[in-house]
């Protein structure tokens, strides 16, 4: 009689645990596709370097508040002009853009280059900037008057960062490469990728053999990351780190200050999810107070206004369909389907608005 006691206990207990189950599963709430322009949300990582007022006019369109990313690269205007331009744009779009500044490398060598770095950042915030981006010049490129390639962890760089971190300023970082960055063109999986080193062969790492390794830019990028934890640091396009998500959620442990957003790495991430989509869609639920909503989308200056408009709205609600649906879906950057995530409505409200609002803190107010 105790053993058929005991096995009806058990049974109930599997009842209710099945139960408590589909009833949690039931009062979980999923938004649709057709939500996409009713829900407020954040594109932290763009590059609006136009007068065009087609960028702005899409993100209300499509509800997406933005924030534009000064970047010292070859192929964008200067940074003088992409100040200029977003400080133009905030003032026309107050509440809707913020932007985010930088700094040149010019002068490296000599004395004083810290303190004017230091000077021109602070004129930078008193024009609105709230935030830094250091890019991959750092670490790819940029030489000091010796030829040696100047890393992200240079003690140099220490003061700007102490300063950074004493005015709560976040710093954007964007150290190394995707991996494949290192690879020959037929062992990449992302055809984009293939694309982007085609054009530009300067930054294909395989081709430069005595340029600094993959492993050296990540020891780098978390060698500063350990000697300043308590910046907020925002570790762009997933941190370099898009071919794993089991290596992101390591980082993601090791620095606790630290976020990161997917911008343009999403198909990183769907190449996965055919892959494995639980492990992806895990890694999403778990470190839903850590990832930022992001596209890295650009428009320069002489681009088609009204073809801009229809390409951003594509990529923003491709995005949302694989985040908030499980649809079937393709990408034409790989062979194959894959299912969209699903998330929750408490998960996506942070990845495309609360966290960017909490790491970002005095932006999107007007």
């Amino acid at each position: 009689m105790l053993r058929i006691h005991k096995i009806k206990i058990k049974y109930l207990i599997n009842c209710f645990i099945v139960f408590l189950t589909f009833f949690l599963s039931a009062c979980t709430k999923y938004y649709t596709l057709y939500d996409f322009d009713k829900v407020k949300k954040i594109d932290i990582h763009v590059h609006a370097n136009t007068d065009s007022t087609a960028f702005l006019e899409q993100a209300v369109t499509d509800n997406f508040k933005i924030l534009t990313i000064n970047v010292d690269y070859p192929d964008f205007p200067p940074i003088e002009e992409q100040q200029r331009v977003a400080i133009e744009l905030i003032k026309m779009y107050p509440g809707q853009i913020e932007y985010a500044s930088t700094f040149r490398m010019d002068g490296w060598d000599e004395p004083d280059w810290q303190v004017k770095v230091i000077m021109h950042l602070d004129s930078t915030f008193k024009q609105g900037a709230i935030a830094v981006k250091v890019w991959k010049n750092i670490g790819m490129d940029f030489q000091d008057k010796n030829g040696k390639m100047v890393m992200i962890d240079d003690p140099k760089f220490d003061p700007i960062f102490v300063h950074l971190k004493e005015l709560k300023i976040p710093l954007l970082g964007h150290q190394g490469e995707p991996r494949d960055c290192w690879l020959p063109f037929d062992k990449m999986v992302i055809q984009d990728l293939k694309d982007y080193f085609k054009d530009h062969p300067q930054y294909h790492m395989y081709l430069h053999q005595d340029m600094p390794s993959y492993e050296d830019q990540m020891r780098a990028r978390d060698n500063m990351v350990n000697k300043n934890n308590d910046i907020v640091f925002v570790a762009v396009h997933l941190a370099s780190l898009e071919w794993s998500v089991d290596e992101l959620a390591k980082f993601l442990d090791r620095f606790p200050n630290a976020v990161t957003d997917v911008a343009a790495r999403m198909n990183q991430l769907q190449y996965q999810t055919k892959i494995n989509r639980e492990k992806v869609k895990q890694f999403f639920i778990k470190y839903q107070d850590r990832i930022l909503y992001a596209t890295d989308t650009t428009f320069d200056p002489g681009g088609d206004n009204e073809e801009f408009k229809r390409e951003v709205h594509k990529v923003w609600l491709n995005d949302w369909k694989y985040l908030v649906t499980d649809s079937t879906m393709s990408i034409k950057d790989f062979d194959g389907e894959f299912k969209g995530l699903k998330l929750s409505t408490t998960v996506i409200d942070k990845i495309y608005r609360l966290n960017a609002e909490r790491i970002f803190p005095k932006a999107w107010k007007k």
